[in-house]
């Protein structure tokens, strides 16, 4: 299609210098010959001196435009092509063939230099790459202001590329034109992801703007995706993302219920039970916690990340319900089931990552409460040990 829509363009440049126009002034009769003789710089000459004369000349406009899109400046070519609109009408059609044309070379090109820079594994290669896809589509965008795929693809060169800012205005003017899927899901993604760089550097920095930052694009993310969820139910990932920005955002009920809604979705999915596991672990819904993880482990026996925090939903658990028990002047021993819950997964933990400190002190705490003193020991040497 895009080749026929170039035959299309090329055919029709050479009907019009072959045919001509009525009342043609000497500088258009000369600019067709020039340019049918490739002799682009004698025809650029011409037809300023022609549009100088007569401002008023919609094909003297236009032909500039044809000149520059073949000296390959884009930018003066569609300021021709406008300049010749803004007087009539009488060249829009070919002006439209002449601007789809020169848009599929940018397009392609754009697109081939995105693979290559993906098939490339030296960094800078691939940098020079991408960044050259991204010039292409930026000319491409130009010509073409209309067309969804130019957004969507030079959102994708910047994602891939590391500029997660750069794709927010594509991705959202994308969005405008076509309400995609993708769309959604990527945008509320990467305001998600900046949210928690914003929050990174407020904890590195404490400067209080870089926390009131973070809030804004969690907020931003919130509403996107919530726009997305409404017209794609089915999407699990901007279910997932949409918990994680609430949960960014300080919105812990609206995280639960939107976790809850993703573990229903997709009831075998082992990340979505984990993080319902966690934030039901912040909000000390320990039961619940409990459920959550197990099953996770059902799914995938060896997800670490499970193993850990059901042992710590044990511990906390525990510890809560001697406080409890404490509080009301009662002596039990009930809770110490929780903790001896607890000590297989910090056993599994632990010898698989050896060399972690802190799951040696609290696996070391755990044996102390369980009067498991030799235990505790040898747990708080090994801590010591490893971090000297």
């Amino acid at each position: 299609m895009q080749n026929s829509k170039i035959v299309i363009a090329a055919l029709f440049i050479t009907g019009l210098l072959i045919s001509g126009y009525q009342c043609a002034s000497t500088e258009l009769t000369s600019a067709r010959l020039y340019i049918q003789q490739k002799n682009y710089v004698r025809a650029l000459e011409v037809l300023q001196e022609d549009v100088s004369k007569n401002p008023k000349s919609d094909e003297g406009y236009f032909l500039l435009g044809v000149v520059h899109g073949e000296m390959n400046d884009m930018n003066k070519m569609v300021e021709s092509f406008d300049k010749s609109l803004s007087i009539s009408g009488k060249f829009s059609k070919e002006i439209s063939e002449y601007r789809i044309s020169h848009w599929s070379t940018y397009f392609n090109r754009g697109v081939s230099d995105y693979k290559k820079g993906t098939e490339t594994e030296n960094i800078d290669s691939a940098k020079i790459y991408f960044n050259s896809s991204i010039e292409n589509y930026k000319t491409a965008i130009m010509l073409e202001p209309d067309s969804a795929n130019n957004y969507r693809n030079i959102a994708y060169a910047y994602l891939t590329a590391g500029d997660l800012d750069a794709s927010v205005d594509p991705l959202k003017k994308l969005i405008e034109l076509e309400k995609p899927e993708d769309g959604y899901q990527y945008l509320g993604e990467i305001y998600s992801t900046l949210g928690a760089n914003k929050m990174i550097e407020y904890q590195n920095t404490k400067n209080t703007q870089d926390s009131i930052d973070a809030i804004n694009y969690f907020n931003l993310g919130i509403s996107v995706l919530n726009e997305g969820k409404q017209k794609f139910p089915a999407n699990a990932e901007i279910s997932a993302s949409l918990t994680q920005s609430y949960i960014g955002a300080g919105r812990i009920d609206e995280a639960l219920q939107e976790a809850r809604v993703s573990v229903a979705a997709d009831p075998q999915n082992k990340d979505y039970k984990y993080n319902y596991g966690v934030l039901l672990l912040n909000t000390n819904e320990f039961a619940e916690a409990e459920n959550q993880f197990l099953q996770a482990l059902e799914i995938d026996p060896e997800f670490e990340n499970a193993n850990y925090n059901l042992a710590v939903t044990y511990v906390k658990w525990g510890t809560e319900m001697n406080k409890a028990a404490e509080e009301k002047g009662i002596i039990s021993e009930e809770y110490k089931e929780k903790y001896h819950k607890a000590l297989p997964y910090l056993e599994g933990v632990i010898e698989k990552d050896p060399e972690n400190i802190f799951m040696w002190e609290l696996i070391g705490k755990v044996y102390t409460v369980l009067g498991m003193t030799e235990d505790a020991e040898n747990a708080f040497s090994k801590a010591d040990a490893l971090r000297e």
